[in-house]
């Protein structure tokens, strides 16, 4: 996420604003960060601590982490001023594809999840074949897709549900990465903490991802001065740091006391990092960014418009297709329904975490942020036992919100 922004000048020189000035100024960058630390605040009273709790903490990743996963590939589409209606239905019939594989055919685990990933990878492509180059909406093409996907998943399962899945598979979403510290070890920190287990390698994954964040973001700054880059005031700068690399340890915390780091959290991670520099600091990335701001400017500039269409919708098809292995690992059956109106919450968290209607504007991590941002939402109306239909009213009210307050932003800065 970028949390600076060039002045236009020739040469270093630094520029300074008060916290306030600063925060108003880059309030898109900031608003969705802060958003979710109110709602986590908010859901920790009236939940009287349940939101937080370790078991919950660790079920609200592995719930989430589908939708994390996709989110990552429907960001990348819409920036390029597209649109996926097809994902939660691709989902759910790379689920009933496995199922199928695993339990009816007795078909190995890695070749069933590299074959799903690469009938993922087709679907994707054959979706951005025509959005690419026969130039029909997305929409449109998507919007058949999704009927398309939800009838072969009837088909395949023939109406049934199918499981369970071998042990092995069911690793992928419900596994744990093991500690690999000495027990006598985690005993000691069990009992100066005052709990039953920690689990040491959660720990010092939490520090150490801790001080990652202070050093790239030391890093950054470092680079932003040097080029003439307006620098964040310094006390924002490790107020904001310090919260962040505490909110990291905070919930590594959590985590060891409980199963330690789920095998999911990692494969989010590695995804998360992957995708913030491929989007970042590659030149396809920015290519993809410039496709979505203005597609005539892009292709006259040189750029294969097309080419990067097809590859946004081919990767959408991976991703929909991982997360279909994780959704089904997780449930350990795969249903006809598996995936149903999931990519509504995939496009409302996009958009959420500050990605634009009209292409060209848009981060992995604030993608990230916005999917868990409506994970804690889920997560805390349920535990006060509101009823879905109001969960549902608002959480398109807090999607109207985020894209309001895109609209407002783009005409204040027009």
């Amino acid at each position: 996420m970028a949390f600076a922004h060039s002045e236009g000048v020739v040469g270093p020189k630094k520029t300074t604003q008060g916290v306030r000035e600063y925060v108003m100024s880059h309030l898109r960058e900031y608003g969705l960060l802060i958003a979710l630390i109110v709602v986590m605040v908010f859901f920790q009273i009236v939940t009287d601590g349940t939101l937080l709790r370790a078991v919950n903490v660790t079920n609200l990743l592995l719930q989430n982490s589908y939708i994390v996963i996709m989110a990552l590939g429907m960001l990348i589409v819409i920036v390029s001023g597209n649109i996926d209606l097809s994902v939660g239905s691709v989902m759910g019939f790379i689920g009933a594809l496995a199922a199928v594989m695993m339990v009816q055919l007795d078909a190995p685990m890695l070749v069933t999840v590299v074959s799903c990933l690469i009938v993922g990878g087709f679907i994707g492509a054959a979706q951005g074949y025509w959005v690419a180059y026969w130039k029909i909406p997305s929409f449109i093409v998507t919007l058949a897709g999704m009927l398309v996907f939800r009838g072969l998943s009837l088909w395949l399962l023939e109406g049934q549900s199918v499981g369970p899945f071998p042990r092995e598979f069911q690793v992928i979403a419900n596994g744990f990465v093991p500690d690999i510290f000495p027990a006598s070890w985690s005993a000691s920190l069990a009992s100066a903490f005052g709990e039953r287990q920690v689990n040491i390698l959660a720990l010092v994954a939490g520090i150490a991802s801790a001080a990652l964040v202070f050093w790239m973001g030391h890093k950054q700054r470092a680079r932003n001065r040097a080029y003439g880059i307006e620098d964040e005031p310094l006390s924002f700068f490790a107020a904001r740091n310090f919260i962040v690399a505490a909110a990291l340890i905070f919930i590594t915390y959590k985590l060891s006391t409980f199963r330690g780091l789920p095998n999911v959290l990692i494969t989010m991670g590695i995804l998360t990092v992957i995708y913030t520099f491929i989007t970042s600091s590659t030149v396809i990335g920015r290519r993809i960014y410039a496709l979505g701001g203005n597609e005539k400017a892009a292709k006259l500039s040189g750029i294969k418009t097309e080419r990067l269409t097809f590859l946004a919708f081919t990767n959408m098809g991976v991703l929909a297709a991982a997360a279909g292995l994780v959704f089904a690992a997780r449930l350990n059956t795969a249903t006809p329904k598996a995936g149903f109106a999931l990519e509504l919450d995939v496009i409302a968290a996009v958009f959420i975490g500050g990605a634009s209607m009209s292409g060209g504007v848009g981060t992995i991590i604030g993608a990230v942020v916005g999917a868990f941002l409506m994970g804690v939402l889920n997560n805390g109306m349920s535990i006060m036992g509101i009823g879905i239909d109001y969960q549902q009213m608002i959480k398109g009210l807090v999607l109207l919100a985020a894209v309001v307050f895109d609209v407002y932003n783009k005409q204040k800065q027009g």
